[in-house]
């Protein structure tokens, strides 16, 4: 039986670590139009804050569950594969994410087969129920809304990965939880903020989208902080798989590769 050689442990590797990334954030986006409780979530009462004259509690969406394993795998991917392992994943899952909205708009314009309607035209408890309605409501976001996670998802993840280059010629090997955090915290505070600003203009005032930005930035700072030491468990995962002091040069590799911003 013939062992893989470094050059094969790597390519899985990033095929791995791309494929947890893009069906993450492919799944985030899927589910994001859920609105939950953070508060009754985890058994508590709202936090009813208030912000700039607004009373807010952490209404999150469920994507917002699953982004911290996108985070994560960025993260990884830029200590190991650098700027341009981040780059090229980036730009392939939005182009995933937009053909996937497109995708869905041209089934929402499909007929629905009788049967189907009639076969669900009632819910758990006999009331009446329309199936064709809820397939559009859930799949059917707003263009803006679209537009704003596209492009808020795309500069967080530039901002993100030259910050943590950034940090890592500063840290060095040393300071992992630094840079890997820091520049979650400063991709998402950008990503929070875009995505509501280019949804919801006009919509609403732009104290309460502030508002509402903060607060869901408080929420993901505080998940950032709490993931610190899942990026130590991913890093000495890689770690055993290539062997440390491989894992250690492709590491440094890594740091040294350039490329522009965008």
């Amino acid at each position: 039986m013939n062992l893989p050689t470094l050059e094969q442990k790597k390519n899985r590797l990033f095929i791995i670590l791309c494929g947890i990334f893009l069906t993450n954030a492919l799944v985030a986006e899927m589910i994001g139009v859920k609105i939950f409780s953070g508060e009754n979530a985890v058994g508590l009462h709202p936090a009813n804050l208030n912000i700039l004259g607004f009373t807010m509690d952490f209404n999150l969406t469920a994507g917002a569950v699953i982004w911290p394993v996108v985070f994560i795998t960025s993260d990884l991917i830029n200590e190991y594969f650098g700027k341009p392992g981040v780059k090229r994943i980036s730009y392939l899952t939005a182009a995933m994410i937009a053909y996937s909205f497109v995708v869905i708009f041209f089934t929402m314009k499909l007929p629905p087969a009788q049967w189907w309607l009639d076969a669900n035209r009632t819910d758990a408890e006999g009331n009446y129920f329309n199936m064709e309605f809820a397939f559009n409501k859930i799949f059917g976001q707003g263009q803006r809304i679209i537009i704003g996670s596209i492009a808020a998802f795309l500069l967080g993840q530039l901002v993100d990965v030259f910050v943590f280059q950034q940090l890592r010629k500063i840290t060095g090997t040393r300071m992992l939880w630094l840079r890997a955090t820091g520049s979650t915290l400063v991709s998402q505070l950008m990503d929070s903020f875009v995505v509501l600003f280019i949804a919801f203009y006009g919509v609403f005032s732009n104290s309460q989208i502030i508002a509402i930005g903060l607060t869901n930035y408080l929420y993901k700072f505080v998940v950032a902080i709490l993931l610190t030491p899942l990026i130590y468990g991913g890093h000495f995962v890689i770690g055993n798989y290539l062997g440390k002091e491989n894992a250690e040069k492709l590491s440094e590799e890594a740091a040294s590769k350039s490329g522009s911003f965008l």
